[in-house]
């Protein structure tokens, strides 16, 4: 199972994955955590999946980027290795990627 994982220690980052929650693709868990050392730009979200590669992102607006995470989330979804070649659909968070690891 793909997991989109949100720091909760961010300020909005426990309502943010709250609020999306209940609209992520299926096949698709939201999970939160302890502190992501992203302080400085929160909120902070991973995606993580079984043989994919994973993505780090930083400076989620939790009021006006919950469409675009759900985006993401279904791009991710879909990308058997975890490599998302096209992200627009992903809208302002393209510019909120911090960095990939290799799966």
């Amino acid at each position: 199972m793909d997991r989109l994982i949100v720091c909760r220690t961010c300020a909005g980052g426990a309502d943010f994955a709250a609020a999306i929650q209940a609209r992520v693709p299926a096949g698709v868990r939201v999970e939160t955590v302890e502190c992501m050392n992203l302080c400085e730009t929160p909120v902070a979200l991973a995606l993580r999946g079984p043989g994919k590669d994973a993505y780090l992102f930083a400076g989620i607006d939790p009021a006006r980027d919950r469409a675009d995470a759900l985006a993401l989330a279904r791009l991710y979804r879909e990308a058997p290795d975890g490599r998302i070649a096209d992200a627009r659909p992903a809208g302002r968070l393209r510019q909120c990627l911090v960095g990939r690891v290799p799966g």
